[in-house]
């Protein structure tokens, strides 16, 4: 697919070459601007017709220049509010440092803001000290692995895979790479393994060896990765769903009130201030772990096992400090 290149966006790089001197022409301009050199002829049509630029040609200098020097490209229609969402996107971008996406992004935004108008005259700097945001702490990616999974699942290409697992047992697995989801500072392969004849979760950091095999593969047109996630919790998934319901008392509501825990949750009042949180989800091991972070605020009510689970995990954790 060929980029996408506004014809605005290569007005204003004409203009820019204009006011440098040097008397560009349209074969220095294609070759810079990776386009055709018939599209620039056609700019500078444009924007001696249409722009009332007083773009001249030097025979002697082969190329071209303003001969008024005090012109200025029209404005075009960008609101503060759109400027600003822009740059408070660009910082947010400071949540996938490190990462081999962060700096392939970073250079798309730096391109997006070079070509906006004079016009905009807001200073970004005071977004430094007045947002900031706290990321997940993040695994780290081998850059040369990311960047093969990244052409297999362009390419609908099988890979061979070397995959530690937490318990650092290593398998050797043939993969055809489906979708690529972040979760809480990790990057996860979506795939169909061959060794396990199904569609299965591969921490990205955990990826040790990857080769691209010749063989390609075709898509199912039946997947979807929010169906295949289902009601999920988190990015651990289960093939049984289950319904939780949860007691907060009154120092907890407060702080589910204000927030979506999960798509389908549903939220009761008590007179007492307390709150009943229910939800259907597959992801019942990510619920366990969050509920315990919540310590006494919180009462399981539904399903028994879970609450039961959560009973003993208490109990062992209290034989730490005996």
């Amino acid at each position: 697919m060929k980029k996408f290149k506004p014809q605005y966006a290569r007005i204003v790089f004409i203009d820019k070459k204009l006011r440098e001197g040097g008397y560009p022409n349209c074969v220095t301009m294609a070759k810079e601007y990776e386009t055709s050199i018939r599209t620039i002829q056609r700019d500078i049509g444009y924007m001696i017709d249409m722009l009332g630029a007083p773009i001249e040609y030097n025979e002697s200098k082969k190329g071209y220049y303003y001969s008024e020097s005090g012109y200025r490209l029209p404005d075009i229609n960008v609101r503060e509010s759109d400027f600003f969402a822009l740059m408070i996107a660009e910082k947010a971008l400071s949540l996938y440092e490190n990462t081999p996406v962060y700096e392939k992004l970073k250079s798309i935004f730096d391109r997006i803001i070079s070509l906006l108008p004079e016009k905009i005259s807001i200073k970004v700097s005071w977004l430094d000290t007045k947002y900031s945001f706290l990321p997940e702490r993040r695994t780290k990616i081998d850059a040369r692995i990311w960047d093969i999974l990244s052409d297999a699942l362009r390419l609908q290409k099988t890979i061979h895979i070397t995959h530690r697992s937490p318990g650092k047992e290593k398998t050797k697995r043939e993969v055809d790479p489906y979708h690529m989801a972040n979760y809480r500072g990790e990057w996860y392969l979506i795939g169909y393994c061959h060794r396990r004849n199904e569609i299965l979760k591969f921490a990205v950091s955990r990826i040790e060896q990857a080769e691209m095999r010749e063989k390609t593969f075709d898509y199912p047109s039946s997947f979807s990765f929010e169906k295949y996630m289902g009601p999920n919790f988190g990015i651990m998934t289960e093939s049984e769903e289950y319904n939780v319901v949860l007691h907060f008392d009154t120092s907890a509501a407060p702080f589910v009130r204000e927030r979506e825990w999960h798509r389908n949750q549903t939220i009761v009042e008590h007179d007492d201030g307390s709150v009943r949180l229910s939800f259907i989800t597959n992801s019942i091991i990510e619920v366990r772990k969050w509920i315990l972070s919540w310590g006494k605020s919180v009462k399981v009510l539904e399903p028994d096992f879970l609450a039961q689970s959560i009973c003993e995990e208490l109990a062992q954790a209290l034989k730490n400090y005996h």
